[in-house]
């Protein structure tokens, strides 16, 4: 990797390859509760996104190079995106289709709207005295996440947080300023599922999932009934079941 950029990659279970793209904290640390299951069927990994980056393409790289070290030969990732996560997958599908076998595409979108959000979250982040993010997270708990998520996963939610950078965050909404792949979504040939989390309040999930669904060739799509934009910390949402179901082939 270039520079002082340390990805973190963390590796669990044995099988198939499978990539987990974090969201906007960028820590790869938030699928704790997913892994182990994850793990029974797929090699596992998680990892950390470059703070430095500023643009889709250099995220995109770096994703390869994580591609480059879980598989061998003609090996092909599956990636579960979440959020930020999803945006990172999906331009790194379309970019490098030879590696994907199959994407989860979880509370996403094709382009950032209406774009003012991302300014003013970009000014006000800017301004804010970073100590007080913790403050921040603990008064938006209950619009980000899944309303039964209990409070022991909050409490490491906000343990986990302390591991964020502001730089991590500007640099990740300049990005989503530039990102828009609406017109490319029909390029895309490996198997997906869009999931949507019916109580997001942070991005029009289902919306976002429904429009995706209709251009990507052969899609899928699911609503997860009840669950908010932070949602993989709930006890019932499990991802190896959801893809188990979907397409049990790829296991």
């Amino acid at each position: 990797m270039a520079g002082s950029y340390d990805p973190r990659i963390r590796v669990a279970g044995t099988g198939p390859p499978l990539v987990l793209v974090s969201g906007m904290d960028g820590t790869g640390q938030l699928f704790y509760t997913q892994v182990p299951r994850l793990a029974t069927a797929f090699r596992t990994a998680t990892y950390a996104l470059r703070d430095s980056a500023a643009a889709m393409a250099p995220l995109v790289d770096d994703l390869h190079r994580v591609a480059a070290e879980l598989t061998t030969g003609d090996e092909r990732l599956v990636l579960v995106g979440e959020s930020f996560g999803g945006a990172l997958s999906l331009s790194y599908a379309l970019a490098h289709p030879e590696k994907v076998r199959a994407l989860v595409i979880l509370n996403s979108f094709a382009a950032f709207l209406p774009q003012f959000r991302l300014h003013l979250a970009h000014a006000a982040l800017s301004l804010l005295p970073w100590g007080t993010m913790r403050l921040v997270r603990r008064l938006t708990a209950f619009r980000m996440h899944s309303a039964h998520t209990t409070p022991e996963e909050l409490q490491q939610f906000m343990r986990l947080m302390r591991a964020t950078t502001r730089e991590g965050y500007l640099n990740r909404l300049r990005v989503l300023m530039h990102y828009d792949v609406r017109q490319q979504l029909a390029q895309l040939r490996a198997p997906t599922l869009f999931l949507a989390a019916d109580r997001d309040h942070l991005v029009p999930a289902v919306e976002q999932a429904r429009f995706m669904a209709s251009r990507v060739p052969g899609s899928s799509m699911r609503v997860l009934d009840g669950h908010g934009h932070i949602c993989l910390l709930a006890p019932d949402l499990d991802l190896l079941a959801i893809v188990r179901e979907w397409r049990p082939d790829l296991l």
